[in-house]
């Protein structure tokens, strides 16, 4: 199937669900990214900043970039003045350089919180406790310059679907809790980024509202 065959089959299959479909692109060339997007996809993610950036600066400006992979803080200042979405905050800090580097380029930049909800230690994010301490001693507020729209969750790398739902469960539960708090201005719980190419349905049944799909869409990866 063609990459346009391969989207409308998703889309039928979301199109009730009211989730944003986010092409997941990495290591796939720009001509490729064009079928998408002749296609109407405007939301793509990629998981290396050397990567997003090379495809910003050649592709069509009205992409939505979204950063999904593992940041490091040192290279948040190359991604600042354009990412539309930062899905991957698993740290205090990283959240710290990203409010930094936003106020040098005069931004609020959106980003999702991402909460360790899987059985593998590979996996990168916060406790949830590590949230809430946030929330209440202040460091989340202090950051003037970023926008938290909600939650990011990767579940375990696993063919049990009951794992899998499990942890979608409990995160769509964590921020249905957040929800229910005092929560600072900078702060609101719209989003929850869950589901890939082999969970997404599970994920949307779990109430994600973005799901991440690169090889249903784009075929297998090529590795680097």
């Amino acid at each position: 199937m063609s990459i346009k065959d391969n989207l409308e089959k998703i889309k039928k299959s979301i199109v009730h669900s009211n989730c944003l479909l986010i092409a997941v692109s990495k290591t796939k060339p720009n001509e490729v990214l064009l079928e998408a997007y002749e296609a109407g996809i405007r939301d793509f993610g990629e998981n290396k900043v050397q990567e997003l950036t090379a495809k910003a600066e050649e592709l069509p400006k009205d992409i939505r970039w979204h950063m999904i992979g593992h940041l490091q803080r040192n290279k948040v200042k190359y991604i600042a003045p354009f990412v539309y979405l930062i899905h991957s905050v698993d740290s205090l800090k990283l959240l710290q350089e990203i409010d930094k580097q936003a106020e040098k380029v005069n931004r609020k930049i959106k980003v999702l919180l991402q909460v360790f909800i899987a059985k593998e230690e590979s996996k990168f994010g916060l406790d949830e406790s590590e949230i809430l301490e946030a929330i209440q001693n202040g460091d989340i507020a202090n950051c003037k310059h970023v926008e938290i729209m909600g939650l990011m969750g990767m579940a375990t790398n696993t063919d049990n679907e009951a794992t899998i739902r499990a942890e979608f469960k409990s995160l769509k539960n964590f921020a249905e809790s957040l929800k229910e708090k005092s929560l600072p201005d900078n702060m609101r719980i719209e989003e929850i980024s869950m589901g890939m190419s082999g969970d997404y349905l599970l994920a949307i049944e779990e109430g994600s509202t973005m799901v991440r799909v690169g090889s249903a869409i784009f075929g297998a990866r090529n590795y680097q």
